[in-house]
C-alpha cells in the first residue's frame, strides 16, 4: 500500500504544473530620470518592471520601450507594472515619450 501511495504521489507531482516566478524590479522616476538607469534580467524568463514616478520636475510622464511596442502612462506616485519576457541576451532601451530620459534593461 505504501508503494501505491508513493507511485500516486510521484505521478501527481509530475503532472502538477510548476509556477514560473519572474523577476520584479523597482524603477523610480526622479528629477534625475529613471533610477537605476541599468537593470539586469535573465533571458527567457518573465520580467516585471514596477515603475513609480515621484516627480513632476521632468518630462517623464510615460514609459516607452519601442522595441517591445510598450507604452504606458506613469501617473504620479502610482506604481505601474510592465511585464514582458526578453527572449535573447542584449540591451533593451526604454525612455520617456520625448526620448530625453533613458534607461536600459540588460538581458543576460
Amino acid at each position: 500500500m505504501l508503494l501505491g501511495w508513493t507511485i500516486a504521489l510521484a505521478i501527481g507531482c509530475a503532472q502538477t504544473p510548476k509556477s514560473v516566478s519572474g523577476t520584479r524590479i523597482a524603477i523610480s522616476v526622479t528629477e534625475n530620470g529613471f533610477e537605476p538607469k541599468v537593470v539586469a534580467v535573465p533571458a527567457g524568463k518573465p520580467v516585471t518592471l514596477v515603475v513609480t514616478r515621484h516627480t513632476d520636475e521632468t518630462c517623464v510622464r510615460d514609459f516607452v520601450m519601442a522595441e517591445r511596442n510598450i507604452s504606458k502612462p506613469l501617473p504620479l506616485e502610482r506604481p505601474v507594472e510592465i511585464t514582458f519576457t526578453p527572449e535573447k541576451p542584449g540591451d533593451l532601451t526604454y525612455a520617456c515619450a520625448m526620448d530625453m530620459f533613458r534607461g536600459t534593461v540588460r538581458v543576460e
